[in-house]
């Protein structure tokens, strides 16, 4: 491995870290070095709750690399901007070989696209988010952004249609048909390229099940971020799809989650990060990146 990717366990990766300009400048405005760090690294979120906004530190490298199932390049938490290969270097100092970068609209597909280009170590995947849907539709343009989409998918290192599926924990009402309209579509999207399937399954274990079924599954689905328990678990080793474990996994009030992992076909089992959210125990609510993989493997 490189020298410049040397890791350092128990420190936040440079990429990652706030100029040192912006630290100066928050702890002489908080009074102290103390209360200007947590000046900088919590806001209010619009629960009350305050979120610490500073990237965790960099777990112990991984003995066998991995790679990360599920990741957002393109969308930006915590106190700095990180770029592609920045981040990948992260990643790969602590074992994880690469990432699946994934779109969820039009514009982040075509992020994914270009961040192909200009780094090896990522596959994509692109879409247009189930959530998105509706609007679209209701604005006339679904149809065109996804044969966009189709267009988008045709790239060499655009691996998987997604994420698609079913959200039935934002969407309601008649957007729920719509959202059924567009993961259809997808399916069919998927199966003529000879694609996986990247799955968002929301409070919609059933529905999602229906649809695949009903439609005929590609040769290869992924549930990202498994959400569901056992009985999921079951169905999907009965089925061959994937379980992409996320964060998640490692939260204390997952223990369906890890009961489902266990009876999870290891052959079946992904992992992934979500980034730039659900970061694992212990350092839930704060940004997550590739890096923190190590985390929820062990």
């Amino acid at each position: 491995m490189r020298e410049t990717l040397a890791a350092v366990p128990g420190e936040t990766p440079a990429a990652y870290r706030p100029p040192a300009e912006a630290a100066d400048a928050g702890s002489a405005e908080a009074g102290s070095a103390e209360a200007g760090a947590a000046a900088r690294s919590a806001v209010e979120e619009k629960s009350g709750k305050r979120r610490n906004l500073a990237y965790p530190p960099a777990p112990e490298p991984l003995p066998v690399p991995v790679m990360d199932n599920h990741t957002h390049l393109d969308f930006r938490d915590g106190l700095v901007e990180v770029g592609v290969r920045q981040a990948l270097d992260a990643a790969e100092a602590v074992g994880v070989r690469g990432a699946v970068q994934v779109g969820c609209d039009l514009e982040s597909s075509r992020f994914t696209v270009a961040a192909l280009e200009a780094d090896p170590r990522l596959l994509g995947a692109v879409a247009i988010h189930p959530n998105d849907a509706p609007p679209l539709a209701a604005a006339g343009t679904l149809d065109g952004a996804l044969a966009e989409i189709e267009e988008l998918a045709a790239h060499p290192r655009v691996r998987a249609v997604g994420e698609t599926g079913l959200d039935y924990f934002r969407t309601r009402g008649g957007g729920l048909k719509v959202q059924e309209y567009s993961f259809r579509r997808h399916i069919d999207i998927a199966k003529r390229l000879g694609l996986a399937l990247q799955i968002h399954d929301r409070d919609a274990h059933d529905g999602v099940v229906r649809i695949l079924d009903a439609e005929g599954a590609p040769a290869r689905v992924v549930f990202h971020c498994f959400s569901g328990g056992p009985e999921l678990a079951r169905i999907c080793n009965e089925r061959g799809w994937y379980m992409s474990f996320a964060g998640t996994a490692t939260f204390r009030n997952s223990m369906h989650l890890r009961e489902a992992l266990l009876l999870a076909d290891p052959q079946l089992v992904m992992v992934e990060t979500d980034a730039p959210f659900l970061t694992p125990h212990p350092y839930r609510g704060r940004p997550n990146a590739s890096y923190m993989v190590p985390y929820t493997v062990r």
